[in-house]
């Protein structure tokens, strides 16, 4: 396919099993949810009781990290209440490295395959 002025535009390749009978696309379920699975990127090796163990681990902590902003939250309030400045910046403190440990865990996937595939 040519345009106007000459450039050439490749047709894009129809999808196996479109059969081309329009009314959105019929690629079902798998389509959809296929491009929400991770990229297990190196880890594609393990096998599946190994990805289980390890998506275990991640939420267990992350469970424990939201469960520590929380009681940090509620020594920031207690500090508050009572006047504490110290409790108040403990409070803050835990909260902060809580939160920031939990957005770590979230996405320690995420990184460790970009650093893989950029060869560092």
């Amino acid at each position: 396919m040519f345009r106007a002025d000459g450039i050439f535009i490749p047709k894009a390749p129809e999808k196996a099993g479109d059969g081309g009978g329009g009314g959105g696309g019929g690629g079902g379920t798998s389509d959809l949810f296929g491009g929400l699975a991770p990229d297990w990127g190196p880890f594609d090796a393990l096998n599946s009781t190994a990805r289980t163990v390890i998506q275990i681990i991640m939420a267990a902590v992350l469970i424990f990290l939201l469960g520590r902003a929380i009681i940090s939250f509620g020594n920031m309030k207690f500090g508050q209440s009572q006047n504490d400045p110290v409790a108040l910046n403990q409070g803050r403190n835990n909260l902060i490295g809580a939160l920031v440990g939990a957005f770590g865990v979230a996405s320690v996937g995420t990184l460790f395959t970009l650093v893989y595939g950029m060869g560092i």
